[in-house]
């Protein structure tokens, strides 16, 4: 054997060039000889109720506040599935301070990080005091939970007051001449 067929190794083996026009003449004879069957592809199914991108990052941040308690609860756009709910009772430790600004603001920024780690990034605010025959003015800490809620990163959409006003239903309670202080 010479020194040339030595180096050839038979696992690289160096393709035979063959002529141009014969491959392709055997193609396009192929091609018109032979008819391919259609594939039908499926049909995409439409979506009968597409979702917004939106909704999935928006809430609704409900405070009640009350000169007892100040109650925040954020629920998603529909308002029938509770994603966080936090109250001033559950921060504090002494009674009293239930209702405080301070009580507010930590269950506040409780409720927002539960929030966010839920996706939420939007919300809408709804600020609800008793209402009815109680008291029409929110309590002392309607104002600071709002502020927290600010502060903690979510984006606030609207600020809304929800108080039930009453339309001469019910008696208020105090009797005819009203309570005496």
């Amino acid at each position: 054997m010479s020194d040339e067929q030595k180096d050839i190794k038979p696992e690289e083996s160096q393709p035979v060039a063959a002529a141009p026009d014969a491959e392709l003449a055997t193609v396009e004879v192929a091609k018109e000889d032979v008819a391919e069957p259609r594939k039908e592809q499926p049909r995409p199914i439409p979506k009968l109720f597409p979702r917004r991108k939106e909704a999935h990052y928006q809430g609704v941040a409900h405070i009640f506040s009350s000169y007892n308690d100040t109650i925040i609860t954020i629920t998603d756009l529909t308002g029938s599935e509770t994603i966080a709910r936090q109250s001033g009772g559950m921060v504090v430790k002494s009674q009293r301070d239930e209702s405080s600004p301070y009580a507010a603001m930590q269950a506040a920024f409780r409720a927002a990080r539960l929030a966010k780690d839920k996706g939420i990034k939007e919300i809408h605010v709804l600020v609800r005091a008793p209402g009815g025959t109680g008291a029409k003015t929110p309590g002392p800490g309607a104002q600071s939970a709002v502020r927290a809620l600010s502060r903690s990163g979510l984006r606030i959409l609207r600020i809304e007051e929800v108080t039930p006003e009453p339309h001469d239903g019910c008696r208020r309670k105090g009797g005819r001449r009203g309570r005496r202080v």
